[in-house]
């Protein structure tokens, strides 16, 4: 997806990806969305910016998760209106074809670390909110948002994965969960591979429970060196209509489901 800038494991300025549009003698319009947690059809949303669907409503869980299911998500600046994206194409991470380094490799072999789940859900968010990102000033990850993840994380609609060592948390990432498909949101390591050794933790995990994808929702080299891979918006929500629906309730992880060593899902 061409952009004005990217990040490794996450979104940039949703403002300034707005601005990087064409301009055009009439500007385009994208709808502002009613009380009831209800969506225009993706097909609406904008070639430039690409997927930029609609704009307002709220971070309610009910619209969060109509969101999900519809390939929707949020992404927006501190102090402007929520906008909802559904760009295409779409990156997606089927879990059992992670890409794993040789460094990364010898680095889960040695599990010198301990990977937990939701245990520190509030602390990876601030800690993927505080991450730096090149050319911004600030992050898409609110208060505001901060507030409403942690509201789905108390329905057990998202989790964190989180890498500890030495007792102190080093990296993660938190995404939310519907049925067997997994939503991405943001990762952040403060040591190295840290980022990397829940991701590889995470897909083990998933994999065994069934899970078919991982959205990470844009496209980056990064996430491609990962096995990550674009698909068409159209396939994604195929895949979505399938996986969403299919059962595995919501509900916090337990901390220990990733006990032992890492895995390979392949």
């Amino acid at each position: 997806m061409a952009r004005c800038a990217t990040v490794p494991t996450s979104r940039s300025d949703p403002h300034r990806a707005a601005r990087c549009a064409p301009r055009t003698r009439a500007a385009p319009v994208i709808p502002w969305l009613p009380a009831a947690p209800v969506f225009p059809p993706v097909e609406r949303a904008l070639a430039e910016p690409n997927g930029l669907l609609a704009a307002g409503g709220d971070l309610s869980v009910p619209r969060l998760l109509a969101a999900y299911r519809r390939g929707i998500f949020p992404w927006y600046s501190a102090g402007e209106p929520i906008l909802w994206w559904s760009p295409d194409p779409r990156m997606v991470l089927p879990p059992a074809e992670l890409k794993v380094s040789r460094s990364l490799a010898k680095t889960l072999r040695n599990a010198s670390y301990e990977v937990r789940l939701d245990t520190a859900f509030a602390e990876v968010t601030g800690a993927c909110a505080r991450r730096p990102r090149p050319g911004q000033s600030g992050t898409w990850i609110t208060a505001e948002m901060r507030a409403a993840y942690a509201e789905l994380h108390r329905h057990g609609h998202a989790h964190s994965v989180e890498t500890w060592i030495d007792g102190h948390l080093a990296g993660g990432l938190y995404g939310v969960a519907i049925g067997h498909a997994f939503f991405g949101e943001s990762m952040f390591s403060l040591a190295r591979d840290a980022s990397k050794i829940a991701l590889a933790h995470l897909c083990a995990y998933i994999a065994r429970r069934g899970f078919g994808i991982i959205d990470c929702q844009m496209e980056t080299s990064h996430l491609a060196s990962l096995g990550a891979r674009p698909i068409s918006r159209r396939d994604f929500i195929a895949r979505l209509d399938l996986l969403c629906v299919q059962d595995d309730a919501p509900g916090r992880w337990p901390a220990d489901g990733i006990a032992g060593h890492y895995r390979r899902t392949a």
